[in-house]
C-alpha cells in the first residue's frame, strides 16, 4: 500500500545536499552586500569560515586552510597543478571523480603516474599503494557509495605527499589529520551549503613543497599558491584569489554554526552513521529486493549511501533495462514528492543514491524507506504485467 507520512524534508540529492534543518532566506540577513570581499568586513566574514572550519573539524594549528575558487573541483585541481610533478604519482580511481583526477595526472600533466583501479562498490588494494610516491585518492567517493576504511594504510613517514579528496566526507567521517597533507573540500556537500567555492587545507609538508618545488608548466592565476617562492599567506587568512559570493559565505557561516550548536564534529559523524544504520537495517528487511552497490560494510559511505536493485526480475533484464528500472522508481518517488535527485549517477551501475549527511533528519530517512518499497512494488508490478 502507498504509505501515507512523507518525509518533512525530500531533499536527498548528493551534490547540492539539503539545507542544514530549520534553514531559511532569514539565515542570510547578515550578509556583507555590496561591498568588497576585500573590505574589513568582507575579510573578518571570509576569515571566520576559515576559522570555525578549523575549529569543528580539529585542523592543527600548524595546517593552512584557503577559500579557493570552483568548488571541490577547482581546490583539487589547484593542489595536482601546483604540487605534483616533483616525484611519480600513485592515483586511487575507484569511481567518477577519481577517474578525473587520474586523466588529469596522466594525460593532461602528462606525470609518471599508476592508476591503482577498482569498480563501482569496491576500493583498490590499499597494500599495493608505493608511499614513495606522492598518492592522490578521495575518502569518499561521492559517486560509489564507497569510502577508504580508516587511515592505518597511510604510513607517518610516508616520502611522498597524501592528497586527498574530500568533499563528501568532510563534517561527516574523522579525517586523520595527520596522514593527510592535502584536504579540499566544497561547501555544499556534508553542510549544505551553496556552491562555487572550494576549501583548500595544507600541512607543513605541502607548504614545503610548494617553496621548493616549481612545476615545469605555466600557472594559471587561480591556481597559484605561491609568491617569490613564498606560499602567499593571503588566501589562508580570507584574502581570496578571485571574487567570492558574500551570499554563499554567509550561508556558509550559518551552516557551521548550526555544526556547532549540534555538537560539534562527534555529532555531525553521529548523524549520518545513523542515517546509514536506518538504510541497512532496513535493506536486511526489505526482502533484499535492494543492495548495496558496496558490499564491504566495512567500506560503505555514509554520505552518499548507494543502493542497486537485486531482484532477480530486474536482474534478468539487460543494462538498459535495468537503468530503466532504476529511474522509474526515482521517477515515481519525485512525481510522489517524496525523493527528490536520488537516481545513481549516469556512469554508476543502475540504483538509487540517497544523501544521509548530517543536514538530513534521521525522521526523513524513516518516513522515506517504506515509499522505497512502494516504487519497487509499483514497478515491478507494471514490468510482470508487460511480460
Amino acid at each position: 500500500m502507498k504509505p501515507t507520512v512523507r518525509p518533512t524534508v525530500p531533499n536527498f540529492s548528493s551534490g547540492p545536499c539539503a539545507k542544514r534543518p530549520g534553514w531559511s532566506l532569514d539565515a542570510l540577513k547578515g550578509a556583507c552586500l555590496g561591498r568588497s570581499h576585500r573590505s574589513k568586513p568582507g575579510k573578518a566574514k571570509l576569515q571566520q569560515v576559515i576559522d570555525l572550519s578549523k575549529e569543528i573539524l580539529g585542523i592543527p594549528a600548524d595546517y593552512r586552510l584557503g577559500i579557493v575558487p570552483a568548488s571541490d573541483t577547482g581546490a583539487v585541481e589547484m593542489a595536482l597543478w601546483s604540487l605534483l610533478g616533483a616525484r611519480p604519482v600513485d592515483v586511487l580511481v575507484w569511481e567518477s571523480f577519481s577517474k578525473d583526477w587520474g586523466t588529469d595526472i596522466a594525460k593532461q600533466l602528462k606525470l609518471d603516474a599508476r592508476l591503482l583501479q577498482a569498480g563501482y562498490g569496491e576500493i583498490p588494494d590499499l597494500k599495493q599503494v608505493d608511499w614513495s610516491r606522492d598518492v592522490v585518492f578521495a575518502w569518499n567517493g561521492t559517486t560509489s557509495g564507497v569510502r577508504v576504511p580508516d587511515g592505518d594504510w597511510i604510513p607517518a613517514d610516508r616520502q611522498g605527499l597524501a592528497i586527498c579528496d574530500a568533499t563528501s566526507a568532510a563534517f561527516a567521517m574523522d579525517l586523520p589529520w595527520d596522514k593527510l597533507d592535502v584536504v579540499t573540500w566544497s561547501w555544499q556537500k556534508v553542510l549544505g551549503g551553496e556552491a562555487a567555492h572550494g576549501m583548500l587545507v595544507l600541512s607543513p609538508r605541502a607548504v614545503e613543497r610548494l617553496e621548493s618545488y616549481k612545476p615545469a608548466w605555466p600557472m594559471p592565476k587561480i591556481f597559484r599558491m605561491t609568491k617569490d617562492g613564498k606560499i602567499n599567506e593571503g588566501i589562508f587568512k580570507g584574502d581570496t584569489i578571485n571574487t567570492p559570493s558574500m551570499l554563499a559565505v554567509e550561508d556558509a557561516i550559518d551552516g557551521l554554526q548550526w555544526a556547532k550548536s549540534v555538537g560539534g564534529l562527534t555529532a555531525l559523524v553521529e548523524r549520518s552513521e545513523g542515517n546509514l544504520k536506518k538504510i541497512a537495517d532496513w535493506q536486511a528487511k526489505s526482502g533484499n529486493w535492494a543492495a548495496f552497490l558496496a558490499k564491504d560494510p566495512a567500506i560503505r559511505s555514509c554520505t552518499s549511501i548507494c543502493l542497486t536493485i537485486a531482484d532477480p526480475a530486474v536482474t534478468a533484464l539487460d543494462a538498459g533495462g535495468q537503468a530503466d528500472f532504476a529511474k522509474k522508481l526515482a521517477s515515481l518517488l519525485e512525481k510522489e514528492g517524496v525523493a527528490y535527485d536520488i537516481a545513481a549517477y549516469r556512469d554508476a551501475p543502475a540504483g538509487l543514491r540517497i544523501w544521509g549527511g548530517a543536514t538530513v533528519e534521521g525522521g526523513d530517512i524513516d518516513a522515506l524507506l517504506p515509499w522505497l518499497d512502494w516504487a519497487f512494488a509499483t514497478a515491478k508490478a507494471e514490468i510482470t504485467a508487460a511480460a
